[in-house]
């Protein structure tokens, strides 16, 4: 089956998010969600979240994952509130724990914040494969950036942070 795939562009940060499903009616993944960031008041709008939301809700889709291919420095995630609005598993690259670790010192994040990736439901390994509806997914570690970053290919496509 061939992935179907929606790109959704956010101006304000240049991020590309992306719906990928395999068929209307079926299952999808969402990869690199943005919650918009308003940095002169610090307030969060899910304007963006909601393009995404109106998409699959029209295509009927069953949200199976949220991929996150990298702890994001360039916009926030909206994956905890699209979890809340449409289910599915938040996912990250194993090696997060490690980022936060650093994270933690550098932002002085408070002594509560856990440091184990236990933020997200899944920590997914190097050539761990899983399935979206119908499709197979491969996780791929592309460290470089941070540890964490996982590229995610379904078919032929491969999405990147």
């Amino acid at each position: 089956m061939t992935p179907q795939i929606q790109a959704f562009f956010d101006n304000a940060t240049w991020t590309v998010s992306y719906v990928v499903y395999d068929q209307p009616g079926g299952h999808c993944a969402l990869i690199d969600t943005v919650l918009d960031y308003e940095p002169k008041s610090g307030r969060t709008r899910t304007a963006s979240a909601q393009r995404l939301m109106d998409f699959v809700r029209s295509q009927r889709l069953t949200v199976q994952w949220i991929l996150e291919t990298h702890a994001h420095a360039d916009h926030l995630t909206a994956a905890h509130f699209l979890r809340d609005q449409l289910g599915g598993r938040i996912a990250m690259g194993a090696a997060i724990a490690q980022v936060q670790k650093v994270f933690k010192g550098v932002f002085n994040i408070e002594p509560g914040f856990g440091t184990d990736g236990s933020q997200f439901d899944q920590l997914l390994h190097d050539g761990e494969i899983f399935s979206i509806g119908e499709l197979q997914a491969t996780a791929l570690a592309v460290p470089g950036h941070t540890p964490a970053c996982m590229a995610f290919q379904v078919d032929d496509a491969v999405f990147v942070g």
